[in-house]
């Protein structure tokens, strides 16, 4: 089935239900005193659901949503929803942006415009890029695939499908973070001939701890420290939703006040925000990713994804594509060049002055400028 225009709209009565479920919230009890040590403090989550429910206006962030291109296909039965937008510039290069957990397409939409038009932001038009950001399957306005084995192999399957064959990209660049480098990879290893470069970030939090190199540099026992500190105090939401995520999405789909605990968490505790959340998103982007997982009912499918890469890991291999990595300070935990280049080459690492694991949205103007860099010698001879 060909693209078909798309327009992002959530209904009246989901709305109406969404505000009586937050007005109805049985509220939890908490330790006095406890701000955020247990997990989502209470006072600051009431406050945010009482703005959500009477104080936010999805339908002025649907009409900026709206103002971008977006599409829908159907691609082996797998409905994809993206943004599609044509680069401005003289010769503009394909590049896919894939998001991960717990996001959707809203993260690239701060970054887009300057990609697709650099000399709009006193760039360079060389540098046009023309970008499509998809919803993975199981996010956002995508299709929530009830099947098993829907895992980043599959998922990249779908994605060269759409760049190939339903827009017409032979050749195309990818950037991407947490799951979303995962399909990233998968799409390099499985078609070397199509993309032609891997721009990505964050750290791996299932990252080895007991099978790790003899000759660790500093630098890398650093990021292992953290890795172990990481592992101990943020991994359980990792572990659970890779071993039973059907369990938690009972709750998280049925109480908006539960969806929004185990979502914004999680942009606080890895984004560049000193402990405020809202230092590094405004409450408007974090009430509009809310909504979009409350209005899709995706958080049981996205979880899923964790699940499915556990239970279907797919084939590993060399990467032939050149990659570049931009580390931003405030993710995960950093790590080293030293540390990726045990994988395989680099053609490019930049450690980020700030950011975090959203780096789209937190610094759309660090990530894009190290983003051209990247690029810019490799744009010849890309169809």
């Amino acid at each position: 089935m060909a693209l078909e225009p798309y327009e992002v709209h959530v209904g009246q009565d989901v709305l109406d239900d969404l505000r009586g479920r937050l007005l109805r919230t049985r509220w939890p009890d908490a330790v006095e005193g406890a701000g955020w040590d247990y997990g989502t403090d209470l006072g600051y989550l009431r406050d945010l659901c009482a703005t959500w429910a009477d104080g936010f206006d999805w339908r002025a962030q649907e009409q900026a949503i709206n103002r971008f291109s977006h599409a829908r296909a159907v691609i082996d039965g797998t409905g994809i929803h993206l943004v599609h937008e044509r680069g401005a510039g003289p010769d503009p290069l394909p590049l896919l942006l894939l998001h991960g957990w717990p996001s959707s397409f809203l993260q690239m939409l701060k970054i887009l415009p300057l990609l697709t038009d650099p000399a709009g932001f006193g760039g360079d038009p060389a540098d046009s890029c023309s970008v499509v950001a998809p919803d993975l399957p199981g996010y956002g306005f995508s299709d929530r695939p009830t099947a098993r084995g829907v895992a980043n192999g599959a998922i990249a399957e779908l994605l060269h499908i759409l760049m190939t064959r339903e827009l017409g990209y032979e050749r195309y660049a990818v950037r991407a973070s947490d799951i979303g480098a995962g399909v990233a990879a998968a799409l390099a290893m499985a078609h070397p001939e199509a993309v032609l470069a891997l721009h990505m970030s964050g750290s791996n939090p299932f990252l080895d701890l007991e099978n790790l190199p003899d000759d660790l540099s500093p630098a890398e026992q650093r990021m292992v420290d953290d890795a172990r500190r990481f592992r101990s105090e943020e991994f359980a939401y990792a572990l659970l939703q890779a071993s039973k995520p059907q369990t938690p999405a009972y709750a998280l789909n049925d109480s908006p006040a539960g969806l929004a605990a185990w979502i914004v968490e999680k942009y606080r505790a890895w984004s560049d925000s000193g402990g405020d959340v809202e230092t590094a998103f405004s409450r408007d982007e974090l009430l509009s990713h809310l909504t979009v997982y409350w209005a899709t009912q995706t958080i049981g499918s996205s979880m899923r994804l964790y699940y499915e890469n556990v239970h279907t890991p797919g084939a590993w291999g060399a990467i032939a594509a050149p990659t570049g990595i931009a580390m931003l300070p405030a993710d995960m935990f950093p790590t080293p060049r030293e540390w990726l280049e045990r994988s395989g080459p680099l053609a490019h690492y930049t450690v980020l002055p700030r950011g975090g694991h959203f780096g789209e949205q937190e610094v759309p103007d660090l990530l894009a400028e190290d983003l051209r860099a990247f690029l810019r010698p490799l744009r010849r001879g890309v169809a």
